[in-house]
């Protein structure tokens, strides 16, 4: 059911504050437990997932192709595996994705090499804008089609192999192309090798390292993946940790505001997670990781972070796989920064739910903050900023939750007013985020 559209509004700037939260849990490790429970053997138990419009999306599609799941209590679930090659689909069943560029590529990759399956696949609006050529072309290698043929945006039909071979396949810096492979992978005849030179989000790797019958890591010179097709799958158990994406706007929240502390709990701290905080902390933020432990290979602590004085941010193309989902957010650290910040290899950023580089831009622009981008590069130049009365940021409808967030943050820590159009779509990722500011004592009107 789709959510109802609604504005937000803000006139005020945030107080100092000294809180403890806690963020909505990680919506990547949520989708692909839900995705591997449902080719896994048994039952999967998974607990503290994110219930949000792109997980819902998830378990809407599985169910869709043949997969029981129980919903025990808010945010618990059991997912009765059906195992590898298992998913049945109806001819031309429809399936909708939502906003969910992770659940569009991986499910994709899962079902190019189920046999039998002939589907529809849709997206949102803007899901729908966002190219597949690289996705399509991967899993064309596997022996699966796509309809209309040349054609790289969502509606399209998919048309399974039933003869699928394992690849070879040298990833770049996208850890879903790279998943979407490996689940391809899983279940074709032979062995499907990823060479990995740029190491990007592990999430799905760590999550199948329980079945070393099928995925084997090397790390010599660069990570090899190796994946052995047609083996049982062991069930998951798993809780899932915060989401450092959404921690992230909280945590620059706090760093531009004076006099605030803020420590938030059981947060995800994966080392492909956690570029935005290495990179904040090497330019003067005072941020923290404090109780860590590890569970299912992935790593949580807490992050306490406090109000820090920036130095300009100097970003280099490695920190852009560590931190994808952050630039937004980093690009208001940065015009709120003194001095002239430098971001590259951002060329990516242009296929997000929105062109993130060009939107973030217009937004900068019209409280007079100056910036200039090439394709693969921005300058953002930063100062400190004194809010005029006819300031006024309009964000229109992008279907972009990051942009949404970050225009929020900007306003709070600005005091110029802001209307926010379909604000909405910040629930695909974290529906928590309005209740949080609230708490932080952030204030703000929504308009139906």
């Amino acid at each position: 059911m789709p959510l109802k559209s609604f504005n937000l509004k803000i006139h005020n700037q945030i107080s100092s504050f000294n809180k403890t939260i806690k963020v909505d849990p990680d919506k990547s490790l949520s989708i692909r437990s839900f995705l591997i429970g449902s080719i896994s053997h048994d039952i999967s138990k998974v607990n503290n997932i994110l219930e949000s419009e792109d997980v819902f999306s998830t378990i809407n599609c599985l169910r869709k192709l043949g997969v029981t799941i129980k919903k025990k209590k808010a945010g618990s679930y059991l997912i009765y595996g059906k195992g590898l090659g298992s998913l049945f689909a109806k001819k031309n069943l429809d399936l909708n994705f939502g906003n969910s560029g992770t659940l569009a590529r991986l499910l994709i990759g899962i079902l190019s090499t189920t046999p039998e399956i002939e589907v529809k696949l849709r997206g949102d609006h803007s899901l729908s804008k966002r190219s597949m050529q690289k996705l399509i072309n991967l899993m064309s290698e596997f022996g699966a089609y796509f309809i209309p043929k040349n054609k790289f945006n969502f509606p399209l039909k998919l048309i399974s192999t039933d003869m699928p071979v394992g690849i070879n396949y040298n990833a770049g810096v996208s850890a879903q192309l790279k998943s979407a492979v490996i689940f391809a992978g899983l279940n074709s005849f032979g062995n499907t090798k990823i060479f990995e030179s740029k190491r990007s989000r592990d999430h799905t790797e760590n999550l199948l390292a329980r079945n070393p019958q099928a995925i084997k890591i090397t790390n010599v010179k660069k990570k090899l993946i190796t994946i052995s097709g047609k083996k049982y799958l062991n069930p998951l158990t798993i809780s899932i940790p915060g989401d450092p994406s959404s921690a992230a706007f909280f945590t620059a929240l706090t760093l531009l505001n004076k006099n605030s502390t803020l420590k938030i709990t059981n947060v995800g701290l994966n080392p492909t997670r956690i570029g935005f905080y290495q990179l904040l902390k090497k330019f003067g933020a005072k941020i923290s990781f404090q109780n860590l432990k590890k569970s299912n290979n992935e790593i949580s602590g807490n992050v306490i972070v406090r109000s820090s004085l920036m130095k300009p941010i100097k970003a280099s193309k490695e920190f852009y796989v560590k931190s994808t989902d952050e630039y937004p957010i980093l690009f208001v650290i940065a015009a709120l920064t003194k001095g002239i910040s430098v971001f590259r290899g951002i060329d990516d950023l242009a296929n997000k739910e929105s062109n993130r580089v060009k939107e973030m831009q217009k937004i900068l622009k019209q409280i007079g903050i100056k910036s200039i981008s090439t394709k693969n590069m921005i300058k953002i130049y930063g100062k400190n900023f004194k809010n005029k009365k006819n300031n006024m940021i309009k964000v229109p409808n992008l279907g972009d939750h990051r942009i949404c967030m970050s225009a929020t943050i900007l306003s709070l820590i600005t005091g110029v007013k802001t209307n926010i159009r379909n604000f909405e779509t910040v629930y695909t990722s974290s529906p928590s985020f309005l209740k949080i500011i609230k708490i932080l004592g952030g204030k703000f009107e929504i308009k139906k």
